[in-house]
């Protein structure tokens, strides 16, 4: 009677359907093998004259990515100072402009160099009194009062068009820039004298 439970038992198709399994079809991989491939190399400074060098080499990186975005007049890089549109108006309306005041640090870069040059005492006392006590005085002025009517009126006609925004500084801001030289104005001007467009460089 057993034999045939047992036979019975054997022959069901539960043991014939459900194998024990053999495994995972794969190696078990080694546990320095495993570690290794999660390690990524990582090249670390040797030294502090190598992490100096790398440090610098990121800083002239960002220096250099940073400049490009304000050539292209791209706002995120550039400083505090410079960014917002009554800032931008501020720039445009001195760069579409030729103002006396730009003409300042060319006119002293003569001046300077008048006084430098060897001239006979006749023509020497000439340029004195005709450049420099005549000249030099009437340049100042024009500079000065340049100065003032433009700060003067890039804050009058920034505060109607930009009506809530903060005008801080904007008129200082305005008479600083029309006092440098056009080519070295930085951010770089968008617009020529006459108001049109500084066109795309090739």
């Amino acid at each position: 009677m057993f034999r045939r439970t047992q036979a019975a038992a054997d022959d069901s198709p539960a043991s014939a359907a459900d194998p024990k399994p053999v495994g995972k079809g794969r190696p078990t991989p080694k546990r320095r093998d495993a570690e290794g491939r999660r390690r990524q190399p990582v090249n670390a400074p040797q030294n502090r004259k190598e992490a100096y060098k790398n440090l610098r080499e990121r800083q002239a990186a960002d220096r250099a990515k940073a400049r490009e975005g304000m050539l292209r007049g791209d706002e995120r890089y550039f400083p505090v100072r410079d960014r917002g549109p009554v800032r931008k108006f501020a720039r445009d309306w001195v760069d579409s402009r030729r103002l006396v005041s730009q003409y300042f640090l060319p006119f002293s870069l003569v001046i300077l160099l008048l006084t430098w040059i060897p001239f006979p005492q006749q023509i020497r006392a000439y340029v004195y009194v005709s450049v420099i006590t005549i000249g030099w005085p009437l340049m100042m002025v024009g500079v000065l009062l340049t100065s003032i009517w433009v700060a003067w009126k890039v804050k009058k006609l920034a505060a109607e068009k930009f009506p809530g925004e903060s005008l801080k500084g904007v008129g200082f801001y305005a008479a600083m820039r029309a006092l440098q030289i056009r080519k070295l104005r930085f951010p770089p001007p968008q617009f020529l004298p006459g108001g049109r467009p500084v066109p795309p460089k090739k």
